[in-house]
């Protein structure tokens, strides 16, 4: 995975490599000090860095984000916890080796995890670095391995306290209407259409599982050597919920999807990967589950994609994420109605 360059070597923004470093040392076991640190992934997301040691042993580290952030979205014990739990099965996941809830240590919670090669596959350029002969393997890949989570039995691992465990759509469609309400920045009845069919034609929920929330191949760690998937990443909107959400959400993200909406975080317009429906039939002969109503989570996640787009939008117009110089604010607003429309089609095709 490359990462950013710390141009720096003794500051780098968001970590005290002071405290931090002597953090590691006491409850990493082997880390030795001196450490670098580098930034793989920023933004509005949690922020991870590459910590390597004396050794050249690598670990990665994650933090919240800079600035007012709220602790419920970026709970740093939490996702330490999930991915602790997850590793107790076949899932790939990094190994956790640390949690520090002590924000005297770095002004902020963070967990430490072992790093993992591989590629982040969320582009067609990025796609390049996959052989064409890997690519259907890649493909199915990612749906056993989300099959093999969805197989993992909540309560064995810890996790059965996680979250509610029925009514996930309607919690989220309630949770999403609300941002929704509180965000737009400009009435469009194309979104009131999508929630009233949301809400009329909501599926049985086929059980419980650990839910993702974010799959897709932009989240997973690729080796490009196989096509196998080397770990899963970002585990921020985990909780327990309807398995068919994230099924329905790689359909967003996949070039022949029915609702492919986001072609810029997806690999699959490079070619030679397989066909969502080639997914979605993997899935149901690997879970025995009804993938009949596919299209129902699809536009859900289209919808909540677009609620959140909105809201990313709306902090930009008043001024809360900073200058808008180099931000294509028309691209931004043009984003959300896409989404929408694409939830709106996607719904429609079940009336």
């Amino acid at each position: 995975m490359a990462d950013q360059a710390n141009s720096n070597p003794t500051s780098i923004q968001g970590v005290d490599i002071d405290k931090v470093s002597a953090w590691l040392v006491a409850n990493i076991t082997d880390a030795r000090a001196p450490f670098s640190f580098s930034l793989i992934a920023g933004g509005r997301s949690n922020l991870t860095y590459k910590v390597t040691d004396a050794n050249s042993v690598g670990y990665v580290l994650r933090r919240p984000p800079l600035g007012h952030v709220l602790a419920t979205a970026h709970d740093m014990a939490r996702e330490h916890r999930i991915i602790a739990a997850v590793g107790q099965t076949g899932v790939p996941v990094p190994k956790t080796l640390g949690v520090c809830t002590d924000g005297s240590v770095n002004g902020a919670p963070f967990y430490v995890m072992a790093f993992v090669e591989g590629e982040v596959l969320d582009s067609a350029e990025k796609a390049a670095k996959l052989d064409p002969s890997f690519r259907i393997d890649a493909s199915m890949n990612l749906i056993d391995v989300l099959a093999e989570l969805h197989a993992v039995d909540v309560d064995a691992v810890g996790l059965g306290d996680l979250a509610k465990r029925e009514g996930y759509i309607e919690r989220q469609i309630k949770r999403w209407s609300t941002q929704w309400e509180n965000s737009k920045t400009r009435e469009l009845p194309e979104i009131d259409e999508v929630v009233r069919l949301l809400s009329s034609k909501v599926p049985q929920q086929q059980g419980v599982v650990i839910a993702h929330g974010d799959y897709r191949f932009g989240n997973v760690l690729t080796n490009v050597q196989n096509g196998r998937i080397a770990a899963v990443l970002d585990w921020e909107l985990c909780t327990l919920g309807d398995p068919l959400a994230d099924l329905g959400y790689i359909g967003v993200y996949w070039s022949d999807g029915p609702s492919s909406a986001l072609r810029a975080n997806d690999p699959t317009p490079a070619g030679g990967f397989a066909k969502y429906q080639d997914l979605v039939d993997r899935y149901a002969k690997s879970t025995g589950r009804d993938v009949s109503g596919v299209d129902y989570y699809v536009a859900f996640s289209c919808w909540r994609l677009a609620v959140i787009s909105e809201g990313v939008y709306a902090r930009y117009l008043h001024g809360a994420m900073g200058k808008q110089e180099g931000i294509d604010m028309n691209a931004m607003r043009a984003g959300v109605d896409g989404l929408t429309m694409r939830a709106l089609e996607s719904i429609r095709r079940l009336l």
